[in-house]
């Protein structure tokens, strides 16, 4: 089995990317590919780009990606209540591609985090309802608030609730694609 993961965030010590790196460790048994979206990094996108340039070859590279895995593990960075402009940008030049969504009709972790109490709870709620239009099954969400309270490099997830929510979580995955 390959896991593709990856955090809507470009930051260099971005939360998120923390957060789905610790939840792959999950996945033991399958090969795991962790992204950095700064290396998808592409013009803004807009309709007389794409006409007069055509969709950026790095567009299509991350939807090989998505294609060659069997599960996606997402984390959304929650920027004024919505995704990063960093992944958002992504978003739209991938959902241009002809012939395909987003997702390319995988089965997706998603989740999110954020330094506050509400753990990222809008984006993650904008992604939970948008993503299954985009070609994602999203298999489960998760929320982890207060993310510098409670998770610690050495530890992960130090929250026990938060630990036992999302073990559960895992495990109803796993039961589900047969892991």
């Amino acid at each position: 089995m390959k896991i593709l993961a990856f955090a809507g965030s470009n930051s260099s010590v971005s939360i998120n990317k923390k957060l789905i790196t610790y939840i792959s460790t999950y996945f033991s048994e399958a090969t795991i590919e962790i992204l950095d979206l700064n290396d998808y990094e592409m013009p803004i996108y807009k309709s007389d780009r794409e006409k007069n340039d055509g969709i950026p070859q790095l567009a299509f590279a991350f939807t090989e990606k998505i294609d060659s895995a069997d599960l996606l593990l997402v984390s959304l960075a929650e920027h004024n209540g919505a995704y990063s402009t960093a992944f958002k940008n992504i978003f739209d030049w991938v959902s241009r591609i002809p012939n395909r969504k987003p997702f390319g009709e995988k089965n997706m972790f998603l989740t999110a985090t954020s330094p506050g109490a509400r753990g990222g709870m809008n984006v993650l709620e904008i992604a939970k309802n948008r993503f299954p239009y985009s070609g994602a099954t999203v298999l489960e969400t998760f929320s982890l608030p207060s993310f510098n309270d409670n998770f610690s490099a050495e530890k992960g997830i130090t929250l026990e609730e938060k630990k036992n929510e999302l073990e559960e979580k895992i495990q109803k995955i796993k039961r589900t694609i047969n892991y």
